[in-house]
């Protein structure tokens, strides 16, 4: 069975068609590493664009999708696989599951909710797949400021800054997937009073 990528991003339409293009190559770039595609089953947006490029070339895509986005005509039809589900939080335990590992484009409110529950659960060691952000063009280069700043203050561990990779192009994620597969969540509270 071929293993599935996880890509959280964007839905939206109206963001520079360069971030369409590093969706639509991460969707070729995965396919040409034996990889498969699991997302939110959207037609739109860096979504749509990381399905096109995956089935463009060949590849496997499982979309999920919840039933209010789907009456809205903003699903990806073309999958080979469509499920559809009620609620977000539905959406995300069943690709969740699906996944191999998880790489998040950039994207809005829902890519980083998304994205930061995962990372939430490599901290407490209920997930351990590997992460990856692909930072394009320097898009999250201040969130990961911030997350230095967790990190100084002390509101997590050093060993949380292994919990997640990050790239800058299509063909890095891949590299970050396998460097980030011995990432270890060690115990996330420093003591108990």
């Amino acid at each position: 069975m071929t293993k599935l990528l996880c890509v959280y991003c964007s839905s939206s339409d109206r963001i520079d068609p360069k971030y369409a293009a590093a969706a639509e190559e991460l969707g070729r770039e995965l396919v040409a590493r034996g990889w498969g595609l699991v997302y939110g089953g959207g037609k739109t947006g860096l979504m749509g664009a990381v399905a096109r490029g995956t089935k463009l070339a060949g590849g496997r895509v499982v979309g999920v999708i919840p039933e209010f986005m789907k009456a809205r005509e903003l699903a990806f039809d073309e999958a080979d696989e469509l499920v559809t589900v009620v609620t977000m939080r539905e959406r995300k335990l069943l690709m969740e599951a699906r996944a191999d590992a998880f790489v998040t484009l950039p994207g809005g409110w829902g890519t980083l909710e998304e994205i930061m529950e995962i990372l939430t659960l490599r901290q407490l060691d209920v997930v351990k797949k590997p992460c990856v952000f692909l930072n394009q063009d320097g898009f999250y280069d201040d969130l990961l400021r911030m997350f230095d700043r967790m990190l100084a203050e002390k509101f997590f561990k050093p060993s949380n800054m292994d919990l997640f990779r990050v790239a800058t192009t299509a063909p890095g994620v891949f590299d970050e997937i396998e460097a980030g597969r011995t990432a270890k969540a060690e115990a996330k509270w420093f003591e108990t009073r």
